[in-house]
């Protein structure tokens, strides 16, 4: 399996952005599908974004799109989630996810620790 470990997370507010980044380690990131996720107090853990192995294809829930863009970069090892224009609905703990191209979490093996965001309004 694959290691990964977030970072990024912080207090902003609405209206401002943030990058977090998704580090991997162990088997080679490149033979992936990688996804973020995320989990609201309350609420179950949620598809935010997905991208495929080679960073050709990507995909988005409704809710983000045209604000979050998902990226990666094989030779570091490194995922991606730019947040730009966020609402205080977006507070949560963000999770990188390792697995198959997918908006289900159980197509994912590997999971990091998770990140939280925090967007004041």
């Amino acid at each position: 399996q694959v290691q990964l470990v977030e970072s990024g997370g912080g207090l902003v507010p609405a209206g401002g952005s943030l990058r977090l980044s998704c580090a991997a380690s162990g088997r080679s990131f490149s033979n992936y599908a990688m996804g973020w996720f995320r989990q609201a107090p309350g609420k179950e853990r949620g598809f935010v974004a997905g991208i495929n192995w080679s960073g050709t294809r990507t995909s988005y829930a409704d809710s983000v799109k045209g604000r979050f863009t998902i990226s990666r970069d094989s030779a570091k090892s490194t995922l991606y989630l730019q947040m730009n224009s966020l609402k205080p609905e977006d507070t949560a703990v963000y999770y990188c996810a390792a697995g198959a191209m997918s908006s289900n979490r159980h197509d994912y093996a590997s999971w990091g620790q998770g990140t939280q965001v925090t967007v004041s309004s």
